[in-house]
């Protein structure tokens, strides 16, 4: 029984890693509902993961960070993303 818990539970937060890397790419819509394409797309991915990484740039005191630490983490979280 431990066995299919833990199975279960390892299946579900692979599940939520795999749809949080594509919500950006699921998002990417025009106006009239059609998925973008090209330019318009990688544009668009880019600013979605910016404003997702954006929120998540604070330190452990729950201040913002700035400078290097900022650009670092924010470099990571990207490419993460």
């Amino acid at each position: 029984m431990k066995r299919i818990s833990l199975a279960a539970l390892i299946l579900a937060l692979s599940f939520g890693c795999a749809s949080a890397q594509g919500s950006c790419e699921s998002q990417a819509l025009s106006k009239s509902g059609k998925p973008l394409a090209g330019a318009a797309k990688a544009s668009f991915v880019k600013k979605c993961k910016r404003d997702a990484c954006q929120t998540k740039a604070v330190d452990k005191n729950g201040r913002r960070l700035a400078g290097a630490a900022k650009r670092s983490f924010m470099q990571k979280c990207e490419r993460e993303a």
